[in-house]
């Protein structure tokens, strides 16, 4: 299935928020914005850098701004998308159609799109010394195999894999979560390489 099909195929689903995405993309094909498929969902391009992207869950749909940090948000609607994980990324969220005001949409939409003309964007920061927790240092040093295996895995992935397991609460989780990691580490999966 190629992106076109992907973009149809995700837009005409059934979903309980069918219309409401649909008039989304109808708002975002009146930007200069070009559509692409990207982490399962559309996303709207400048010059190849990621500027919204049209989402649904189980109990809203929205829109991301991918550098929503620096819109104006007149209208006080924008959240951080993942708080204290993401910096730039804001998200706009509905529950029913009728709370779309199309030409507010669209001014934001427009906005974000100007702000990526001007080259206004949050820089990822580069991972610095991955911090191992003992879980995982104890299954490096066990499985040298594992070991060379985690190291091919560039810093910033390595961290995803630290904090993942580091960030659990309880030891049952984060026993439960190192055991989903080690086949991934083997196999040369990061953490998060299905939503890139």
């Amino acid at each position: 299935m190629d992106k076109s099909e992907k973009i149809e195929s995700y837009y005409e689903k059934e979903h309980t928020f069918r219309k409401g995405i649909a008039l989304l993309r109808e708002i975002a094909l009146k930007t200069d914005a070009i559509e692409d498929f990207k982490w399962r969902i559309p996303v709207y391009t400048l010059n190849g850098k990621n500027v919204f992207g049209i989402c649904k869950f189980k109990s809203h749909f929205g829109v991301w701004f991918f550098n929503g940090v620096f819109l104006k948000d007149p209208k006080k609607v924008l959240e951080n998308a993942q708080e204290g994980k993401t910096k730039g990324m804001r998200h706009w969220k509905f529950q029913r159609l009728d709370e779309v005001d199309e030409k507010v949409v669209l001014a934001y939409m427009v906005e974000a799109l100007e702000n990526q003309k001007k080259g206004l964007e949050v820089k990822a920061e580069r991972t610095s010394k991955v911090v191992i927790p003992e879980l995982l240092q104890s299954e490096l040093t066990k499985n040298a195999t594992l070991k060379d295996a985690f190291e091919k895995f560039t810093p910033y992935k390595q961290k995803e894999f630290c904090e993942y397991v580091a960030e659990a609460k309880q030891e049952k989780t984060k026993l439960r979560r190192l055991e989903k990691i080690l086949p991934m580490i083997n196999d040369g999966i990061g953490l998060n390489d299905a939503y890139r």
